[in-house]
This record gives C-alpha cells, sequence and structure tokens, in this order.
C-alpha cells in the first residue's frame, strides 16, 4: 500500500542520493561556464570509483583511495582539455570517447586484479562510514527531534556535508571572485577576455582542473560511501543526470543543486516503490520502477532546454585573433 512509501526514509535517502550529482554537476559547471563541454563527466566518474576502491582496498585507508580518485579523474580532465582546448577537437566525441574507454578499462582492470567479476572485493573497514554528532544518542527517543538531529542533520559521511557545503562555495566563487569572473567572461565572449588580457586556455584548463577534482569525489562516494566496492558501469548514468541538472539550473549551482536534489528524491521514491502494491495496480515490475529518473530527466529536459541559456561559447574552441 502507499503507507509503505515511508517519508522520513525518502528524506534521508534523498539527502544520501544527492551529492553523487552534486559534485558532477558542479564540476560540469566550472567546465562549462568556461566555455568547454564536460560530457565526460560518466567517465570520470567510473574511472575515480574504481581507483578510489581499489587503493582504499589495497591501503586499508578510506582516505588513500579518495585521493587516488582525485588524480585519476584530474588526469583524465587534462587529458579531455588538451584535446578540448589545445587541439581545438570535437567536444562532444572527445567525452564520448573518455566515457567509453573508462567504461571498459574500468572492467578490465577490476577483472585484470582482482578476478571478481568486474568488481573489486567488498571495502569492508575501508568505507568512509557515517558521523555520529555529539547528542544523537541523548535525542534518539525525542519524536521528530532525534529523527532530524540524528537521521537528517547528522548520520551521514563527510562527503555529503561537503556536497551541501559546496554549493554557496561555488557559488561565490562563480559570481564574487576574481577568477569567477574571468571564467564567466571565457564561456560567454573568450575573444573580448582575450582582449582584455585573460589568458582564455590557462583559465579553461584550470576549470578543468577543478571539474576533475570535484567530479572525483562522486566516483568516490559511489564506491566507498554508497556500495563499498566497485561495479562495472555503477555510476548508472549519474553524469548525464548532472548535466541535465546543469540545464535544469541554467547553469547556475543553487538552481543546479535543486535539481540534483529532485533527481535524487526521485531516485529514493524509486527505491522505496520496488516490492510495494499500488491500489487497483499492484505489485510494478521492477524495470519500469528503475526507469523513474531517467523519464524525469526527458521530462525536464523536454520542457526546459528552451529556456535554458547555455554559455554563449559552449562548444566553440578558441582560436586567438592575430
Amino acid at each position: 500500500m502507499l503507507e509503505d512509501l515511508h517519508i522520513a526514509s525518502i528524506v534521508v535517502s534523498t539527502i544520501r542520493n544527492a551529492p553523487v550529482l552534486m559534485f558532477a554537476a558542479m564540476a560540469g559547471l566550472f567546465a562549462e561556464r568556461s566555455g568547454v563541454i564536460d560530457l565526460a563527466l560518466e567517465g570520470k566518474i567510473l574511472a575515480s570509483a574504481f581507483a578510489s576502491a581499489a587503493v582504499a582496498y589495497t591501503t586499508q585507508n578510506p582516505w588513500y583511495g579518495v585521493a587516488a580518485g582525485v588524480a585519476v579523474s584530474a588526469v583524465l580532465a587534462l587529458l579531455q582539455g588538451y584535446v578540448s582546448i589545445t587541439q581545438k577537437g570535437n567536444q562532444l566525441v572527445a567525452g564520448i570517447a573518455i566515457n567509453i574507454a573508462m567504461s571498459g578499462l574500468t572492467f578490465v582492470l577490476a577483472q585484470f586484479f582482482y578476478q571478481q567479476g568486474g568488481r573489486t572485493p567488498d571495502l569492508g573497514q575501508a568505507r568512509l562510514f557515517d558521523v555520529v554528532l555529539p547528542g544523537t544518542a541523548a535525542l534518539e527517543n525525542v519524536p521528530f527531534i532525534g529523527w532530524l538531529y540524528g537521521h537528517v542533520i547528522g548520520g551521514h559521511s563527510v562527503l555529503v556535508y561537503l556536497a551541501f557545503l559546496l554549493v554557496p562555495i561555488v557559488h561565490w566563487v562563480v559570481y564574487h571572485s576574481r577568477f569567477g569572473l574571468r571564467l564567466r567572461a571565457c564561456g560567454e565572449n573568450p575573444h573580448a577576455a582575450d582582449a582584455a588580457g585573460v589568458n582564455v586556455e590557462a583559465t579553461r584548463y584550470i576549470a578543468m582542473l577543478i571539474a576533475g577534482v570535484l567530479c572525483s569525489f562522486s566516483g568516490a562516494y559511489l564506491a566507498i560511501v554508497q556500495s563499498g566496492f566497485f561495479l562495472r558501469d555503477m555510476s548508472a548514468g549519474a553524469g548525464y543526470l548532472a548535466l541535465t541538472a546543469l540545464v535544469f539550473g541554467n547553469w547556475r549551482p543553487v538552481y543546479t543543486a535543486l535539481g540534483c536534489v529532485m533527481f535524487g528524491f526521485f531516485s529514493a521514491v524509486q527505491i522505496q516503490m520496488e516490492g510495494v502494491d499500488l491500489p487497483g495496480v499492484g505489485r510494478i515490475p521492477g524495470s519500469l520502477i528503475q526507469m523513474i529518473p531517467y523519464v524525469v530527466t526527458v521530462i525536464v529536459l523536454a520542457g526546459l532546454m528552451a529556456k535554458s541559456v547555455a554559455p554563449k561559447a559552449i562548444g566553440k574552441p578558441f582560436v586567438k585573433s592575430r
């Protein structure tokens, strides 16, 4: 019955689902605000997820895993930047190539090293566990307050808090810092920025590097917080959902984050609906339920794509005027 859809569980699941998209969306925001289409978010998430899981399992230290994910994702971002910025290559093709390559390479490496069908062993104690706030036990039995303090405000991984803290930081950087002004100028009118003395290529490279670092946290979160292992294609389209959130948020940090929370909510509803009998309908097949976030994605794109205003120079290689 519908009563089985627990609102409390949906709220907590929404908070825990959103960071995967928020990190990737903020990464894409930096890249695309500089004028580079970041279609490779999916590949960078997969690569960082595998690196994080593999290193965390080997060292039994989750922070070493996070660092490895950052390094791998940053290298891929710089490679993407080299193709798109220095070589003036097709940005869409470069992004798709990275996605395809990482989808296959992570599986092959996982199979080669662990022989477990393309996944890593369970991380066990090498996972990043939830933070328990002081006083949680004392408030546990207090109606609503105990749940709010212990499960909504507290009870999450450090990366969850970082994801939500990142939103105001990114907003300030993009709209209130000198680098943010240059970033937006490169994405809107790179020739005017160049005439004003801004090094367009260097700014775009910095934006790509920031995007690589931020995107790595999505992969690390998937592997060493949510799942506790790496599994082939475990990102399940999170990179593309993050790009949709960018369109939804009109390339603005706060609205983009709200789009990520919205997708996190529908993912939570999807999980809660599995195995639930709906009145007059019965039990909905799991495959149909799993379509919910992607159906929402199509609806969002169909309804908002025409109204969204992307950076004017996005996807256009910059050729310096002589």
